[in-house]
């Protein structure tokens, strides 16, 4: 989720904690923590709402920082014949756990062994074959790189490579830029370990 505007410092303060969305189905899972650009949140709970319902009196209009019911209806953004979704949510204090693990500049055995277990796992399960060491390679060779370029240079649609892309954060290898990627120091360790 990305919060605009004076959302962004609502969020990232705690002030905010209520957002509303129009989207075809949920995007976010009761329970699980995101992050996005005012900070991680952990979702507390999601539900489907007419936004033609909503009261001006609803205390969750002050909990999403809207003066009222056609304050919301009015930021709703994408087709109006979409559900719309009520998400509470807080904000999760503390370092993100994929920022400390992107941080290591060393890998101990049972780090790479593990590593080298998962990235082989993405690779069986891939309808494209084997391509976290390329992606690996190509992000450290082309840091920066719009991801569109990178996945055409691979002979590869941008939206899948982005998810492979993203699979590969997960594991703090990488960190995502305003344009493209880079390696993250695990990333940098993991490579060198392996000899590329």
């Amino acid at each position: 989720m990305l919060f605009a505007g004076s959302d962004k410092d609502g969020v990232a303060s705690g002030r905010i904690t209520v957002a509303y969305r129009r989207w075809a189905e949920p995007r976010v899972v009761e329970g699980r923590v995101y992050r996005t650009n005012a900070g991680r949140i952990e979702v507390d709970s999601i539900r489907e709402v007419n936004p033609e319902l909503i009261a001006d009196n609803d205390p969750d209009l002050e909990l999403a920082d809207r003066r009222n019911a056609r304050d919301v209806r009015r930021r709703l953004r994408g087709d109006e014949t979409l559900p719309t979704f009520l998400i509470r949510f807080h904000l999760v204090e503390g370092p993100d756990p994929r920022e400390e693990l992107a941080a290591q500049t060393s890998l101990s055995d049972a780090d790479l062994a593990e590593l080298r277990e998962r990235l082989a796992r993405f690779d069986e399960l891939s309808q494209h074959g084997a391509w976290t060491l390329d992606t690996l390679r190509l992000i450290q060779t082309k840091p920066a790189t719009r991801a569109a370029e990178l996945a055409a240079s691979v002979g590869r649609e941008t939206a899948p490579f982005k998810l492979d892309v993203r699979k590969l954060k997960n594991l703090g290898l990488t960190y995502s830029l305003e344009v493209g990627y880079r390696l993250s120091p695990r990333g940098a360790a993991y490579l060198d370990a392996e000899g590329n």
